[in-house]
């Protein structure tokens, strides 16, 4: 260690220097935001034979999670409660859907109903110059359903002469429920569970040593590492929405353009992952097989 061959003072110094580099304060450039693995899923989504107009009133979180301690006295939720905006840019981004506007219904009704009245007073046919809002074929319900957190945690460490450093690792699992709903009568047409897990990991080092008599150099530093919880929401909707459309075309509520394109990559990646699942599901229903 390079540290033996330094004076006491100018080793401990340096090791000082050398934490409060690591944390220092920076700014960076505001950036364009980072997509999800899943949004290629998305994108790659053959095209329909017609889209669809969908309304989405309200996405909402309903886990009542909030934040663990330190930050459970200021009530912050574990979830964004964005979702609905989410939502709404992940079905117009699909190619599938157009989505309509109902979450500030009551603004856009506002900004309406102004415009009518200017368009009175200078005596213009209001049916011409303001046409009616577009209805909506399709209503998306549905929400953030489950927050488990610490489903799994782990760590490994050691040292040796007062030297080491250790690991530790936590998972969280997201779970998100998509419905569609047919807007004439009312009926539940399909119905897509996903989840998506939240990492962190905690790196760790530290030095406990006497150099020389009476002379005791003692160090920490760590990382951590969390993975944002709004990009676990968005790619948990975004596979969401892959699901809905794929099981939407299975059971015949909507249609590809080239009914061929049932071979492309991003759907039969889906249906494997899906019978996975269910085999899954079935080997824990029934361990022991036909023979049990």
């Amino acid at each position: 260690m390079f540290l033996q061959y330094l004076p006491v003072r100018v080793s401990a110094l340096c090791m000082i220097l050398l934490l409060l580099a690591g944390c220092s304060p920076f700014i960076q450039p505001a950036r364009v935001a980072s997509v999800t693995p899943t949004y290629r899923d998305l994108i790659a989504l053959p095209a329909p034979k017609g889209k669809i107009k969908v309304a989405v009133y309200n996405f909402r979180d309903q886990t009542g999670q909030y934040k663990p301690l330190p930050n459970v006295s200021s009530f912050s939720t574990a979830v964004t409660q964005g979702s609905t905006a989410v939502l709404n840019q992940t079905l117009k981004d699909s190619g599938w859907f157009i989505p309509v506007e109902r979450e500030g219904l009551q603004n856009l009704l506002t900004e309406r109903k102004i415009i009518r009245a200017a368009l009175e007073k200078q005596g213009q046919d209001l049916a011409q110059t303001l046409p009616p809002l577009d209805m909506a074929n399709v209503i998306i319900e549905g929400g953030v359903i489950g927050y488990d957190t610490n489903i799994v945690t782990g760590g490994l460490g050691g040292k040796y002469f007062g030297v080491g450093g250790a690991t530790e690792c936590r998972k969280d699992r997201i779970t998100v429920c998509l419905r569609a709903v047919d807007v004439r009568s009312g009926r539940i047409l399909k119905s897509v569970t996903t989840t998506k897990t939240v990492l962190s990991r905690e790196v760790s080092a530290g030095v406990f040593r006497f150099i020389s008599y009476k002379r005791l150099l003692e160090a920490e530093t760590g990382l951590t590492t969390n993975e944002p919880v709004h990009l676990a929401v968005t790619g948990a909707i975004e596979k969401a929405v892959v699901g809905l459309v794929v099981e939407g075309i299975l059971d015949g509520i909507w249609a590809l353009e080239d009914p061929g394109e049932m071979q492309t990559p991003v759907i039969q990646d889906y249906l494997a992952e899906a019978e996975d699942a269910n085999r899954f599901l079935t080997a824990r229903e029934d361990p022991l097989g036909d023979e049990g």
